[in-house]
Formats: structure tokens, sequence, C-alpha cells
């Protein structure tokens, strides 16, 4: 499969892919690093059944379902207009890059952007700072400037919940991670008018809000990501402070929501296992798609479109299973979607433990970019000639910020999951039933060190 590459020298990140591809990762390699990879896994499934012991013992009641927050300042009405402006403009110059400037995806800002700040760099922001997305986010500006929205046209239905959202994350996960000509700029640009206007549209007919909230991919998407933080912005404008993980609890369990924590961590297992057992099971699924008379580039895609399929198939009966395994145990039938909130943190902490050293290596290219988003030789900024400090973080320090992402996003799945047991079992039953959300945990744990175990050996 063809492979350009984002331009990083250095033996830590020489083989950052645009975010294709686990190798896009810079994944400290086994013989780096500093103590063997087992003792990492077995101190993940110790810290976690030491965790699980001190919440049953500990954690008597519920601590973070519908937690009062602290309002601790008001933003100015101006602000969020001014927000939107600038969001609008940046995704309009961000377009015109795409049309107008170099088609070579290492001279212009657009794939850089889309795959390392927009994809990346903003959800992990939104765990710390809460939904700094929702502000400047362009077709939602444009939509309340033009009034969209304020009678909508048609119902939107509730079987529809947020199906739209998971559809479109697996959509941009197919682009990203199968997709043949992923990183062709006008492509891009392309693409991000076709989903404003698709965005604009939906918000007319359905409401500003209630299309933003079930069906815009990346707002939807974001603001998960932002129920981690521990502020929030309500509807007055008002900073609010709450404990962490909390908003996760106040999400709304509609249809759908399942999918979308299945898909993002299904993809982003794919993507870890492309650099490992997909590159010794992959190439066999390629040729037979190949005999099936199909050419070269399409039997790529259909492959990794198989292999995507797969690994969210997977993520999604190992969850289904467990549940049903809870339902069981605590003699009742328990809705999966009543604990989907549970597998958030873990979505997010493999997005970190994949994309970190993407983020901090790739991300740097953006200093030199912003200077010269065209690739046309300008400066504006003086910092079109900066390069990329490969020395910033040790092979070592990433692989700890790795495994330490995946243990305390597991913690947070459980921890989530033993506060809602006992707003929904009573007594010993809450106890029960975290017996298979503790394994559901340490299997997911086990599955993110073991693939990042895989794409070490790999290269």
């Amino acid at each position: 499969m063809r492979r350009r590459t984002l331009a990083l020298a250095g033996a830590a990140v020489a083989a950052l892919a645009l975010p294709a591809a686990a190798s896009a990762h810079g994944l400290a390699t086994r013989t780096d690093l500093p103590v063997p990879g087992w003792i990492f896994a077995w101190a993940a499934g110790v810290v976690l059944v030491l965790s699980f012991v001190a919440l049953s013992t500990l954690w008597l009641q519920p601590r973070l379902e519908h937690h009062p927050s602290r309002a601790v300042l008001t933003f100015p009405m101006f602000l969020e207009p001014l927000c939107g402006l600038l969001g609008v403009a940046a995704f309009a110059g961000l377009v015109y890059s795409g049309l107008h400037g170099t088609q070579e995806p290492l001279a212009n800002i657009l794939p850089t952007f889309v795959y390392v700040v927009f994809w990346v760099a903003i959800p992990v922001a939104s765990v710390v700072l809460g939904d700094i997305f929702r502000p400047f986010n362009p077709w939602r500006a444009i939509a309340r400037a033009a009034r969209l929205g304020n009678r909508p046209r048609l119902t939107y239905r509730a079987w529809l919940g947020r199906w739209p959202v998971a559809l479109g994350l697996f959509a941009f996960a197919w682009c990203e991670l199968v997709f043949e000509n992923r990183d062709d700029p006008a492509l891009l640009a392309w693409l991000a008018i076709a989903y404003m206007i698709t965005q604009l549209c939906g918000m007319s007919l359905f409401g500003r809000d209630t299309w933003s909230e079930r069906a815009d991919v990346f707002g939807a998407y974001f603001g998960l990501a932002a129920r981690l933080a521990p502020v929030t912005v309500d509807d007055r404008r008002e900073l609010r402070v709450r404990p962490v993980l909390s908003g996760l609890t106040e999400l709304e369990p509609l249809p759908g929501t399942v999918a979308i924590v299945c898909v993002l961590i299904g993809t982003t297992s794919f993507d870890g296992a492309s650099q490992g057992l997909w590159k010794q099971v992959g190439p066999s699924i390629t040729r037979w798609f190949s005999d099936l008379g199909f050419g070269p580039t399409a039997a790529n895609e259909l492959a990794g479109t198989f292999g995507l399929l797969v690994a969210v198939a997977f993520v999604t009966t190992a969850y289904l299973v467990g549940v049903r395994a809870m339902s069981n145990a605590v003699r009742r039938r328990v809705a999966p979607v009543r604990f989907a909130h549970t597998l958030a943190p873990i979505a997010l902490a493999y997005v970190v433990a994949h994309y970190f050293s993407l983020l901090v290596f790739q991300g740097q290219a953006m200093i030199p970019l912003v200077s010269d988003p065209l690739g046309d030789g300008a400066n504006l900024l003086g910092t079109a000639h900066d390069t990329i400090n490969n020395s910033l973080l040790s092979n070592h320090m990433i692989w700890y910020v790795q495994v330490a992402a995946l243990i305390l996003g597991h913690i947070g799945g459980l921890v989530l999951a033993h506060d809602r047991a006992l707003v929904l079992f009573k007594g010993r039953a809450a106890a029960r039933s975290q017996y298979w959300m503790l394994a559901i945990m340490i299997g997911f744990t086990s599955l993110g060190l073991w693939l990042l175990s895989t794409v070490s050996t790999s290269r």
C-alpha cells in the first residue's frame, strides 16, 4: 500500500506516515524499552484489580452521577460570535490552501492539520479543557449567523439517535487508514466543503442543536471527549467546574452511542495492528480480492475495509458479551447503552497511546506550515524554515506515556462502571455486576498493550 510520508527526520520518527497506519505513531521499539513489556502488562492488570477492590470497599455510594457543577465565571456575549468568526476564517483558509496550494502533502498545511491537529490534538485537548471546538465550529457559526435551524422543518427520528456520528467516524477512519488518496490536499478540501454543506442542510432541516448533538460527526466526537474534562460551559455562557468524568454520566443513552465508542476503539485497534498482526494476514486477504479481479488499489482498499469491520465487530462483540454476562450475574436485563459511557475513557486512551508520538513530533510541522500554508515559499510568520526537534521526547518517555494513558483510561472506565452499577443495582448485585466489567477492562488493556508490543516487534 502506498504511503506518503509527512517528513520527519530522525530515527525515532522516521516511519511517521501521514496518519495512516500504526507506523505513523513513531512507537518505541521493544529493544529500546527500559524493562520487558510483559512487566507493564502484569502491572496494568494488578492496578486494575486493586482499583476494583478499592472501589468495592471504599466507593459505596454514587459520586459521579448527577454531581452538581459550580460556576466560576461568565463569558461575555461577544466571545462566541468572535470565536465562530475565527473558526470560519480558519476553515476558509485551510480549504483555500487545499485547493490552490501545492498538491505535495508534505508542503501543504491541510493534510497535517486534518490528521494531526483536527483528528488528534483537539480531542486530546478537550479531555483537559472541555469542548474547545464548539465555539469555533465553523458550520455551526454559519448556521447561527444565517439563523438556520431556528424553525426545524422535519422531526429527527428517535431511532436514528447517534448512528450518523458512528457511521461518520467509521468513514473518517476508513479515509485515514485505508483510502489510498487520503493525503491529497485538493480532495481533502472538497471533502471538507461537502461535509460543511451536509451540516448546514441538516441543521436547517432538523434544528441546529439537535443535528449538532446527534449527527455532527466531529462536534459530537469532540463533545464526547470534553465530557471527561473537569470544566464545561453551559448555555448561559458560565464556566463551571465539576469532578473529572462526571460529565459522561449525563450522556443521554441514545441509539448508536455504543457504536460510537466501539468504532473509536475498533478503528484505533486496527491502526495499531496494521504494523503487527495485519502485516501477516493482510496480504493474504489482499491477494484474495486480487484473485477476484480487483486491481491493486481496489484490492488493498477492500482488504483494509474488511480489517476495519472485523476490528470494530470484535470490540463490539466483546462489550456486548460482557454486558450480557453482567445481566446474568444480576438476574436482570441491562441495556448495553446504559454502560456505553464507560468505554469513552478507554477510547480516548487508545487515541493517546497510538497517536501520542505523531502529535508530539508531526505536530511541530505546523510551525513552519502556518508560515507557508500553500507551500509556495512564503514566510508569513518567519517560521517557515523551522525544523522538527526529534529529541523532544525519548523513546522511553513515549512508551511510559502510552502505557500510562492505557492504564488511566481503563481505570476511568472501571470507576464509571462502578458508579453506574451503584445507581442501577442494590447491595451485592452492584459488586457482582462489576466482575464482568473488570474482565472487559483487563481485556481491553491487554489488547492495547499487545498492539503496542506487536507494532514494536515489527519495526
